[in-house]
């Protein structure tokens, strides 16, 4: 898990989000979040379940 704040949003329900470390990364919408149509917003802060081979973000809580 980690954390960070929404910088971007794309097409797709995709967001460029920068993690606590600096980094960047892309992320999409977990399905329990579209399921109840929780809206996310540039400037959120989100938490996210990494990708352990490099790839997309899964955002899974918004705060």
């Amino acid at each position: 898990m980690a954390e960070g704040v929404v910088d971007e949003a794309l097409p797709n329900a995709l967001f460029r989000v920068k993690l606590e470390n600096g980094e960047v990364t892309l992320a999409y919408l977990a399905g329990k979040m579209r399921l109840h149509r929780i809206k996310v917003l540039v400037g959120d802060r989100v938490t996210l379940q990494l990708d352990p081979y490099g790839g997309r973000a899964r955002i899974t809580r918004r705060s």
